[in-house]
């Protein structure tokens, strides 16, 4: 009774510390900048960009990017725009790629949802949540490469990028 007693603790305790040990990190993020996300002239919502430290460059650390939506977008102009920018963005990338699996995520959104992009530097994890639900993630070496879509040489857009990292 006892050993058993001693187990359910143990796993108990193994699962809070695994419950917690995300928000442990995601706590460590400040929030570093926001910007509008538009289409053509259209504002189609915010993003808020996170990392552990503002005035560092946003790769080698971890780091969020949270995107408020104020109009509905369908699921196929979420994959088009990641596919073609990680396209622009990274030598290399592909459909088999690890970095496709976050795209194939996406799913429609409706005003008020929130997308949220989070890279976790110490174990290369990129997580693509809706509205809170983790939707998926991956676990590669160049997991953070995603945020090139918003951030690299060829970005969704120059005013956005500028914004977030200004």
């Amino acid at each position: 009774m006892g050993t058993a007693i001693q187990k359910i603790t143990l796993s108990l305790s193994v699962l809070m510390t695994c419950a917690i040990s995300p928000l442990a990190s995601a706590n460590k993020l400040l929030k570093c900048s926001t910007g509008e996300l538009l289409v053509g002239q259209k504002q189609v919502g915010t993003a808020n960009y996170y990392a552990e430290n503002c005035t560092q460059s946003w790769q080698g650390q971890s780091m969020q990017m949270d995107f408020a939506y104020s109009q509905n977008i369908p699921e196929w102009a979420f994959k088009r725009v990641a596919t073609h920018f990680l396209k622009k963005n990274i030598n290399g990338y592909n459909e088999s790629s690890a970095l496709h699996q976050v795209t194939a995520l996406y799913r429609p959104v409706k005003q008020g949802d929130l997308y949220r992009l989070s890279y976790v530097h110490s174990s290369k994890t990129l997580i693509l949540s809706l509205n809170q639900r983790v939707l998926g993630r991956i676990q590669d070496a160049q997991a953070q490469q995603y945020f090139n879509i918003w951030l690299g040489n060829v970005p969704f857009s120059a005013k956005l990028k500028q914004q977030l990292l200004n």
